[in-house]
C-alpha cells in the first residue's frame, strides 16, 4: 500500500511561485512512475508534470518552462516548483504514483491564482 501526501498549496497573486511537495509513505525509487495531476473547478483532471519509467520527466504543454519537478529519494518526497502562477493554473493539484501496476492518489492540495 502507498499513502501520498500533497502540501504546499494556497492562495497566491498572478506572477507568484509556490512549491508543492509530495511525501510518500515508501521509497519513491519503488514507483514506476510519480508525477503531478491537476483538475481545474468545472474540468478533468490532467497530467502537469511526471517521471516516466526510464526517469525522464514529461510537462504539459501549458505549464512548459514554469513549472518544474524533481524528487528527493532520501526525503521520499516529489516537488512541484511552480513559478509564475496564472489564473488558469488555479486547481486541485493530485500527487500520483504507480506502483506494482497499482495506481495511488493523495488527496489533493488547493491552490488558486487570483488578484
Amino acid at each position: 500500500q502507498v499513502q501520498l501526501v500533497e502540501s504546499g498549496g494556497g492562495l497566491v497573486q498572478p506572477g507568484a511561485s509556490l512549491r508543492l511537495v509530495c511525501a510518500a509513505s515508501r521509497s519513491i525509487s519503488d514507483f514506476d512512475t510519480v508525477g503531478w495531476y491537476r483538475q481545474p473547478p468545472g474540468k478533468e483532471r490532467e497530467s502537469v508534470a511526471r517521471f516516466t519509467t526510464l526517469g525522464d520527466t514529461i510537462y504539459a504543454d501549458s505549464v512548459k518552462g514554469r513549472f518544474a519537478i524533481s524528487k528527493d529519494n532520501a526525503r521520499n518526497a516529489v516537488y512541484l516548483q511552480m513559478n509564475s502562477l496564472k489564473p488558469e493554473d488555479t486547481a486541485v493539484y493530485y500527487c500520483h504514483a504507480r506502483y506494482r501496476l497499482n495506481y495511488f492518489w493523495g488527496q489533493g492540495t488547493q491552490v488558486t491564482v487570483s488578484s
